[in-house]
């Protein structure tokens, strides 16, 4: 079901309150340069800064300004199923598309544990669900198996968000699971060998700033031309690696800022770059600027 460019969008703040406004514009940008969905509230979007007050307002705030026009999916995983069932229910009669789902993390459940989590989650909802595996961040996988169990047993886990970092993982993937079960890459450098290997589009954090870049891309790669995705790719390169020099989503918002989107305000235990890194993003944002 999902394919295709999903934004996962930074929460704007000002003076440590939600800046509604630069929420708005930045996704009216990113409807503007074609996106296909946005994502409210992943781990881009600081969620674990936010009370629950905050979540459902920025949940709310995306949905009447997308108002139909991109989809909306929203960021409801917990290392708490009960918390995840209410959060992805409450997000269900708020409008939105889709839920996106991590693995729960920091509990690291078994892969019958991540099963049922999963499963009591899709009971309790008709939303659509992407499943989101992030070993890195979470310190647990959900393996193949437990991905294929799911498919099989929810009629509505539909999709994953692949950021274990192997393509070998998305070629497994695409041969073991149904034809309509789709996989999109959770790392904005992977996507040309993800969407090679089978994946069918990407959950960006780089499209927040170059949403239209972004969709070329995967618009390239949709289309088996190989070629024009590759001169992409070599444009956005450093980029893809500079926006990751210090924790997501500190140099995006920064990038954001100096181009006059939004503040540069993250919330703690972020913090601002280092003047060193600061240098060296502006100097890639010089490079990327140059070559249009």
């Amino acid at each position: 079901m999902f394919r295709g460019t999903y934004t996962a969008l930074v929460t704007p703040f000002r003076d440590g309150e939600i800046d509604s406004s630069a929420l708005e514009r930045l996704i009216e940008g990113q409807i503007s340069a074609g996106i296909t969905g946005v994502v409210a509230i992943g781990t881009t979007g600081e969620t674990p800064t936010l009370t629950h007050e905050e979540r459902e307002q920025v949940i709310r705030l995306t949905v009447e300004i997308a108002n139909g026009r991109c989809e909306v999916l929203a960021g409801t995983g917990s290392y708490s199923t009960k918390d995840a069932i209410t959060a992805t229910v409450a997000a269900q009669e708020m409008g939105v598309n889709g839920s996106l789902i991590v693995a729960p993390y920091y509990n690291k459940p078994s892969q019958e544990g991540l099963f049922r989590h999963f499963q009591a989650i899709a009971q309790a909802t008709e939303l659509p669900i992407m499943l989101y595996n992030i070993p890195g961040r979470c310190g647990v996988d959900i393996n193949v198996d437990t991905v294929e169990r799911l498919a099989s047993a929810c009629r509505n886990i539909v999709s994953i968000k692949e950021a274990s970092g192997s393509v070998d993982r998305v070629g497994e993937l695409v041969a073991r699971m149904p034809e309509a079960f789709t996989i999109l890459s959770g790392d904005d450098g992977l996507t040309l060998p993800f969407m090679a290997a089978g994946a069918v589009g990407v959950v960006s954090v780089v499209s927040n700033l170059l949403p239209a870049e972004i969709c070329e891309l995967v618009n390239a790669l949709s289309g088996g031309d190989y070629e024009t995705a590759r001169r992409i790719q070599r444009r956005l390169v450093r980029l893809f690696k500079d926006l990751f020099i210090e924790p997501n989503p500190v140099p995006v918002k920064t990038a954001l800022a100096w181009r006059g989107h939004m503040s540069a305000e993250v919330r703690l235990p972020l913090c601002e770059m280092t003047p060193g890194n600061e240098a060296r993003l502006r100097d890639t944002l010089a490079a990327f600027d140059s070559s249009i």
